[in-house]
């Protein structure tokens, strides 16, 4: 393929799938994103791709090494990589100023993809059985709406649209399923569309991970889904970790670390290591009296039985989520003996995955950077907050809600290939 493939992100979050797509060659035009800190590391990474496509990789670095301010870097970039990225909430009276924006940005550029799917927790199983109403009438249940109006006004080849597995049984008012009214939405702009639910540890993520992947196609042909390639890499928990700095709960820093040297391959392969720069981000969360409690309990029965806690099992002293009925293993232990490990959650900072470090005696949280390898984010991928200095939770939640990007590249490189 000789020209360049533009897309448009929408309900971008941290940047999970954009990334996939970056990496297998497509070049994004704009990201469209609400919530302001996802923004921040949106802009950060736009900014950090634009640097090394101009030879500016040691500015980044500088970034990194705190010897930049986030201004002072952002100053860096030119302007219409900042305006790239639109902080804003996708609805009827926002649509056309957001219009507005992408068609400066794309100038005489014809758009050839849109990626993106709208938040998840209205269709997931847990935000259902969590809501007295099952999340009918929610009006995130409608966002595929405004994506129908993007395919109008764009008329991109393709869409990729991702979410949850959840979706595919989520009902409205009238009980009719959501995921029917989609694709029938989605014909009506012209577009004829397939679906597949594909498992990330089967493309070589290390985590358990299942995404409605549906892709669009201008026309009313069939037949076209493209396949990922799938990938076992045949190794362990451990190869992502392993050249971490070790540390006990509550040690750690945001900023810039030193890994170890690693022998192994699968990181080069899977994009999470480039070059020998810094690691950020590897912040263990301190641990409280009723954390250990129930991490104790939780490594004792995984080293008996090779089982994860039931929540519910807990005594009632040590219970204090007001949901019981959902997540019941959200106390999960991530092993480095495992070919692969449970799902990295949003809600990964207050619930508590922790690591069974094979040399330090004692487990703790894991940190954001290990979740980010969890979800095959490169460790030269920098997560932002509000603040200069951003809270864990921020973060977790940017990595917990992402695609992993390893899995996003493997659909982007098959979907490239229908342009050839």
């Amino acid at each position: 393929m000789s020209r360049k493939l533009f897309f448009i992100s929408l309900f971008s979050g941290g940047g999970g799938l954009s990334e996939g797509f970056i990496r297998a060659g497509f070049h994004p035009v704009a990201h469209v994103e609400s919530d302001h800190a996802a923004c921040y590391t949106l802009l950060t990474r736009i900014a950090y791709h634009w640097m090394k496509e101009h030879g500016r990789e040691k500015q980044y670095s500088d970034y990194l090494n705190g010897r930049l301010s986030r201004p002072e870097f952002y100053a860096l970039i030119p302007e219409r990589i900042a305006d790239s990225v639109i902080n804003a909430t996708i609805a009827e009276d926002t649509l056309p100023q957001i219009f507005k924006q992408v068609d400066t940005l794309l100038e005489s550029q014809k758009l050839d993809l849109i990626i993106g799917g709208p938040p998840c927790q209205a269709y997931s199983l847990v935000g259902r059985s969590r809501d007295q109403n099952r999340m009918k009438g929610d009006p995130r249940n409608y966002l595929y709406i405004y994506y129908a109006d993007f395919l109008r006004k764009y008329k991109p080849t393709y869409f990729v649209f991702e979410n949850v597995t959840g979706l595919l049984s989520a009902r409205d008012t009238s009980d009719k399923l959501y995921f029917d009214e989609m694709k029938s939405l989605f014909r009506k702009c012209g577009y004829e569309t397939e679906y597949k639910i594909l498992s990330a540890e089967n493309y070589g993520v290390l985590q358990r991970r299942k995404r409605i992947i549906l892709i669009g196609r201008k026309g009313n042909s069939t037949g076209f889904y493209p396949e990922p390639d799938k990938w076992d890499p045949r190794v362990q928990v451990r190869e992502i970790f392993s050249d971490l700095p070790a540390i006990n709960s509550g040690e750690g820093n945001t900023g810039p670390c030193r890994p170890g040297s690693y022998n192994g391959t699968w990181q080069y392969e899977a994009g999470i290591r480039n070059g020998d720069g810094p690691v950020t981000w590897h912040q263990a969360r301190p641990n409280t009296e009723q954390d250990l409690e129930i991490y104790k309990t939780a490594v004792n029965l995984w080293n008996r039985k090779k089982k994860r806690l039931n929540y519910n099992s807990l005594p009632e002293r040590l219970k204090t989520h007001k949901y019981r009925n959902s997540f019941l293993d959200r106390f999960k232990v991530v092993a480095d003996d495992i070919p692969f490990s449970h799902t990295v959650v949003a809600h990964i900072a207050k619930d508590g995955h922790y690591y069974i470090h094979p040399d330090i005696n004692q487990n703790r949280s894991i940190t954001p950077r290990e979740a980010a390898r969890l979800q095959t984010f490169p460790d030269d991928y920098y997560f932002e907050g509000l603040n200069s200095i951003p809270g864990r939770t921020s973060v977790f939640r940017q990595i917990g809600n992402a695609v992993p990007v390893l899995l996003a590249r493997k659909v982007a490189e098959k979907l490239q290939e229908c342009w050839m």
